[in-house]
């Protein structure tokens, strides 16, 4: 059996599946939890595959990418329009953020709307200086609240369907 048709028929596959979909910036938890569900896993494991899937890289963004997009500047320049539009775009989010601290960062990476998530709140945790042991609680509450909507949605959405096609 080949690695895809593991990550597609079985129920381990499917789950880790589902948690490399979430890892993903820009889809997240948002398009893994609905594409765990449509690989077939039941809800509730959808449910955490996608949510410790968006999880898993945030307190590595918090602590390195500062770092990392450092190592960017000085041994890839070329990249440097890249590391500007994503430093302008966490310092941009980060002043939502920084307004209401912890809370403003649940609420902003809680709230599954394009432009937030983990990683996004990630970053701006980053860019403001947040350590790492309070940001990650806030991080996370986020996840579980985004995970919560996004549940309710593709439950909601996928009855709909069901119910159109009938």
């Amino acid at each position: 059996m080949d690695i895809l048709n593991w990550l597609e028929g079985t129920l381990g596959g499917e789950f880790i599946f589902t948690m490399l979909v979430s890892m993903i910036p820009v889809v997240e938890l948002r398009g893994g939890l609905p594409f765990g569900v449509a690989l077939g896993l039941p809800y509730p494991m959808a449910f955490v595959a996608a949510v410790m899937g968006n999880i898993l890289p945030a307190p590595f963004i918090v602590v390195y990418i500062r770092r990392i997009f450092q190592w960017m500047r000085r041994k890839l320049p070329r990249f440097n329009g890249v590391v500007d539009k994503l430093e302008n775009k966490a310092h941009l989010k980060g002043a939502t953020v920084n307004k209401y601290k912890y809370l403003g960062l649940l609420l902003f990476v809680g709230v599954p709307l394009p432009g937030t998530g983990a990683w996004t709140g990630s970053l701006a945790a980053a860019f403001l200086d947040m350590p790492l042991r309070k940001a990650l609680p806030s991080i996370i509450a986020g996840v579980v609240l985004a995970g919560c909507i996004m549940t309710g949605l593709t439950y909601l959405g996928v009855n709909l369907f069901t119910a159109v096609m009938a």
